[in-house]
């Protein structure tokens, strides 16, 4: 009888993350849509300042949506962490609360999903 160590069990769950990556690459490639849609609207205020929109669109094609739904659960809230971490690698700062809003599109361009993103302005709280 054998019990694996955390570290074994850690290098099994990367492992297996790792293949369900590469047989389902709809979502790798989705978050690198988000990437470099967050990179391309990154307006440099100062040398240590760097904004980026914090509000994100991504619109799925209906069959990619049902299987994200399916085999990921909170399909929004899986990329909005992603996209946290890329944010905190390039010390970006958000122009307001992150959100990533995942719907389901009967045009998108490539068959797939369509990615966009604008800036939500922050709302006070007097304005309730």
């Amino acid at each position: 009888m054998s019990t694996l160590t955390d570290w074994e069990r850690a290098l099994e769950d990367f492992g297996k993350g790792l293949l369900a990556q590469v047989r389902n690459k709809e979502p790798v490639e989705i978050v690198e849509a988000l990437r470099q849609e967050c990179d391309r609207h990154a307006v440099v205020c100062s040398e240590s300042r760097v904004v980026v929109p914090n509000a994100y669109d991504v619109e799925l094609a209906e069959s990619v949506h049902d299987e994200l739904g399916r085999s990921r659960g909170h399909v929004g809230q899986v990329l909005a962490d992603s996209l946290v971490r890329h944010g905190e690698r390039h010390d970006y700062e958000w122009a307001g609360p992150l959100t990533v809003h995942v719907t389901k599109g009967d045009r998108v361009p490539n068959g797939r999903y369509r990615v966009a993103s604008s800036v939500m302005p922050h709302v006070r709280a007097d304005a309730f």
